[in-house]
């Protein structure tokens, strides 16, 4: 594949400049571009890891935050390599991969070949620039006896609302990977305060313009976000699996349906810019190029004979909310029978990976509260209908797959919620009989909702009337997963306040389930 297009005289001439590079007019000084400022000023990152390899990304864009972020149009050649040491003096792969205009110039490269259960580094150049190096781990062969996996669960990071300090503490913890369950920007326009449940705050940074819906719309976003240079060293840090929820395109999103009425053929544009956004700047395989308003996002992996993963989709199959998406309430749509949350395809998927599965934990790693979690004060039943609980017969049929094939050590990975939360799954929360089906932790936000405190007066509540719920803290951060095959440790890790970057982390608590029994406790 040729490293550029043809370009004319005149399209050359308009080349230059543009965003620092210049493209010099002999073909074969095409492939040296000429930068008067760095195009990697969005970082790296890599994702996806296998046994053999991983995906690597970054995207070239000396402006970020222009129209066309400040490249021209044409093609431009990157280079990569990964190494064994942090001297890149053991180089074990190189190559050359495109920037191509289309894709807003990222590059994803798959790359091949590498040792299972080590760790690499990576890195990138582009005439006489090169990235900051990145680090990720392979995942182990698969079948290999593993003694230990601890990787990270986070997400929710709206940017306006505080800082990241977060994603900086995570990467200072080399963890083997990130699971990142999704609402990675936000959509919406830019605010200078914000309203939650401490009341009426000003917000320490802003959004750039108003709501976002077209491609560039979206594509600038994501600049804005990714020079942030805590989230970059989260991302440099060690390999992610990404999945998105709902801020990614618009606010409870589902389906082909938002939820403002606009109608389904003219949010697909919407969705469409989205996803081709969102590939564009996530570490992610080509199997998940975008295919117009769709994109496969669910997908399978193992580490080892540790874990089995599923990453789910809980937005793109699933039908409408029941109960107008109301908060805290109930009504006869929740126990319609056509309802979905995964959709047919997706859940006959999981069900077969979950019954061929050899690993130790099974995990579904997604986005939405599957305890059904009872939220009304009061003895009427309210569920937020966000969640699997506005879907009883989806989620019965799930719980009830795991309970009859006997499939244990089932572990859910949750965010989306804005707090931290462990519990245990059964199929009637209102009638906890007998043992849990399986275990669930929810990860709080990065910075959403700002500043936040250790327990909100309806999380107390929370734990009040719902037996099965062990744990409940409204503070920012991000959750580790310490797993051994006896033992699934879960520590909660929190900040005191995100307003500022030098917030003070701790572990609030650390909850653990054993091998064979769905319990969980404090450990």
């Amino acid at each position: 594949m040729r490293p550029f297009t043809a370009l004319s005289r005149r399209g050359l001439m308009l080349s230059m400049g543009l965003g620092g590079v210049t493209l010099a007019a002999a073909r074969q000084a095409l492939a040296q571009p000429v930068w008067a400022e760095s195009p990697f000023q969005l970082g790296v990152a890599s994702g996806d890891p296998l046994p053999d390899g991983f995906v690597i990304w970054t995207r070239l864009a000396p402006r970020p935050l222009e129209m066309g972020h400040g490249m021209p149009s044409a093609p431009v050649p990157v280079n990569w390599e990964v190494a064994a040491d942090t001297g890149f003096s053991d180089v074990v792969a190189r190559g050359e991969a495109v920037a191509r205009p289309e894709l807003a110039h990222s590059v994803h490269v798959e790359v091949e070949g590498l040792q299972p259960g080590r760790e690499y580094f990576y890195r990138f150049t582009s005439g006489r620039e090169r990235s900051a190096p990145g680090r990720a781990v392979t995942a182990p062969a698969a079948g290999a006896a593993v003694a230990r996996a601890r990787f990270g669960v986070l997400g929710c990071q709206a940017y306006e609302q505080g800082f990241y300090t977060a994603h900086r503490r995570a990467a200072e913890e080399r963890l083997d990977f990130i699971y990142c369950y999704g609402d990675y920007i936000y959509e919406g326009r830019g605010n200078r305060t914000y309203t939650g449940s401490g009341g009426t705050i000003e917000n320490p940074r802003q959004h750039m313009g108003g709501e976002i819906y077209s491609l560039d719309d979206y594509r600038r976003r994501y600049a804005q976000y990714k020079m942030d240079t805590d989230l970059q060293a989260s991302h440099a840090s060690t390999a992610w699996f990404c999945t998105w929820d709902d801020h990614e395109i618009d606010n409870n999103w589902v389906s082909a349906l938002d939820q403002d009425g606009t109608p389904p053929e003219v949010f697909m544009l919407r969705q469409q810019a989205a996803m081709q956004a969102w590939y564009e700047n996530m570490p992610v395989r080509r199997s998940a190029f975008p295919r117009g308003a769709a994109l496969q996002l669910y997908r399978h992996t193992t580490w080892g004979d540790l874990l089995d993963l599923n990453f789910l989709d809980t937005r793109q199959y699933r039908s409408d909310q029941p109960c107008e998406d109301r908060w805290a309430t109930t009504c006869e749509g929740v126990q319609a029978r056509e309802a979905q949350v995964l959709g047919e395809a997706q859940e006959q998927w999981l069900y077969r990976n979950l019954e061929a599965a050899d690993a130790r934990w099974k995990v579904l790693a997604q986005q939405i509260m599957v305890m059904d979690l009872d939220r009304r004060a009061g003895p009427e039943i309210g569920h937020n209908l966000d969640t699997w609980a506005g879907y009883a017969i989806p989620r019965r049929r799930l719980l009830e797959r795991l309970r009859d094939r006997r499939i244990q050590n089932t572990v859910v990975l949750t965010g989306d919620e804005h707090q931290n939360y462990a519990g245990e799954l059964y199929l009637d929360g209102r009638n906890p009989e007998g043992a849990p089906v399986a275990s669930e932790f929810v990860a709080t936000s990065i910075s959403s909702s700002a500043d936040g405190q250790d327990q909100r007066a309806d999380g107390r509540r929370y734990l009040e009337d719902n037996p099965f719920l062990k744990f409940n803290n409204a503070q920012r951060g991000y959750v580790v997963c310490d797993v051994t095959p006896e033992v699934w440790r879960t520590e909660f890790k929190v900040l005191d306040k995100v307003s500022d970057k030098d917030g003070a982390l701790s572990t609030r608590a650390t909850y653990a389930i054993q091998s064979g029994d769905a319990r969980v406790m404090a450990a």
